[in-house]
């Protein structure tokens, strides 16, 4: 169920929210959905390269992303629409994109992350059960939660793991002893050679996905749905991406200290968390280990379910909006706006929602037993390496057009920010576009 306290009549529902710490939530959930074990292995191995040299691109990356979350979850609240009902009005090629986009990305996206969840486990238990059938269980877990509860309760449980994520992540940065005068060195904009791509992806990387565009549905969902809850999204929002940030400062220095002196190479992916685990063993006895792999879980199995929920209230969304624009359906005519129905929770409890649920844990079983079709990987990196730069640029478009109330459209400092976000995106997309095999 949305969180709806603290409503009451049109007067008091518009009247400003003063920020405060008790409100925050959405912005959990989407630190916890947007961080992955593979962003923590691709920061980890920029620390293992070039040590703490790159810390300032970690402090830029996290602007970025409170830029764009910021943008999203504003355009939500200024308008009383949501961000699919935004790109819709842009033309019939948002709507074939993010078609297109959401089947393939959910098809593949749903193994990828069955996988990631269950490596953790079969690294602690590896008596048991192997990788497959640990990542069918993980995906289906993953659908009875959310399909069974609502937001609120699906906030708590991020809450919960985010929590297990920055305990042990920070604790294990803290065992390594970081070297504290280089960690302040490396907040000097410094680009060592070969080290360009390793900075643009620490810009965009870490926390940047489809789940940035499901912020401003994750405020409605909890009850926020006017521009009297601006200042309380404003703190939420930067509370989520200044933890984002702190982990990546936290894999950074435990790339540089465990890694970059000694020199280690880590397996790219998922699976260079297994690694590490392996590293700390070594380094610092099973108890270390084993409590990182339960961290290494938390980070997984959060962005699981926070994809879970996230884009398929976003496919909900997306059908519901396709139906009501066949029908002629109006606010007006329905009595609410599309926000207010997103916090109604009448967005979880549709077809749409849980047949995308569906669409993430059932087919995409079928690739953890086969190989993944060619084809299907290229048009899966093509698609995704789109999103970023779809998102920072429709976001520039609505935000300075009178779709949205004059009040509340782009000052200079989004503009810019929102800009150079786009500039960046676009070039770690023509990047990853090169990097897909062809």
């Amino acid at each position: 169920m949305a969180d709806t306290t603290d409503t009451g009549t049109n007067e008091a529902v518009s009247r400003p929210r003063k920020s405060s710490w008790t409100y925050i939530g959405p912005g959990i959930v989407v630190a916890a959905t947007g961080v992955g074990a593979g962003d923590l292995v691709a920061t980890l191995i920029a620390g293992s390269k070039f040590g703490y040299t790159l810390m300032w691109a970690a402090v830029i990356g996290c602007v970025v992303k409170i830029s764009l979350a910021e943008a999203a979850g504003r355009w939500h609240l200024a308008t009383g629409r949501t961000l699919f009902e935004g790109w819709r009005s842009l033309g019939r090629w948002t709507t074939v994109y993010f078609a297109v986009y959401v089947v393939v990305w959910g098809f593949v996206y749903g193994a990828t992350a069955m996988s990631s969840s269950a490596l953790p486990i079969v690294a602690l238990f590896p008596d048991g059960p192997g990788l497959k059938t640990w990542a069918v269980v993980t995906g289906l877990i993953g659908l009875v939660f959310v399909w069974f509860n609502q937001y609120a309760v699906f906030e708590r449980v991020m809450t919960v793991l985010i929590g297990v994520m920055f305990v042990v992540v920070m604790y294990v940065a803290i065992r390594v002893a970081p070297d504290f005068g280089a960690s302040f060195a490396g907040l000097l904009p410094v680009l060592p050679d070969g080290s360009l791509l390793y900075t643009l992806g620490l810009i965009g990387g870490v926390g940047g996905t489809i789940t940035m565009a499901a912020y401003g549905y994750w405020v409605n969902a909890k009850g926020w749905t006017n521009t009297g809850w601006m200042k309380v999204m404003r703190l939420d929002n930067r509370v989520a991406y200044i933890t984002t940030g702190l982990f990546v400062v936290a894999m950074l220095i435990i790339g540089a200290e465990l890694l970059h002196s000694s020199q280690i190479a880590l397996t790219k992916g998922d699976r260079g968390l297994i690694d590490l685990g392996a590293i700390l063993e070594d380094r610092f006895g099973a108890t270390t280990a084993k409590l990182f792999l339960v961290g290494f879980f938390a980070t997984s199995f959060s962005s699981l379910i926070g994809v879970w929920h996230g884009v398929s209230l976003m496919f909900a969304d997306f059908v519901e909006r396709i139906r009501k624009d066949r029908v002629a359906v109006t606010a007006d005519e329905s009595g609410k706006t599309t926000t207010e129905e997103v916090a109604s929770g009448e967005r979880e409890r549709s077809v749409p929602f849980r047949a995308y649920l569906l669409w993430l844990t059932f087919p995409p079983i079928s690739l953890l037993f086969l190989d993944e079709p060619f084809g299907l990987v290229v048009v899966y990196g093509v698609l995704g390496a789109f999103f970023m730069p779809f998102l920072a640029l429709t976001l520039v478009w609505l935000l300075n057009s009178s779709r949205t109330p004059k009040e509340w459209r782009n000052g200079i400092l989004s503009n810019v920010m929102l800009t150079a976000a786009g500039l960046l995106f676009i070039v770690l997309c023509v990047q990853q576009v090169r990097d897909i095999p062809w």
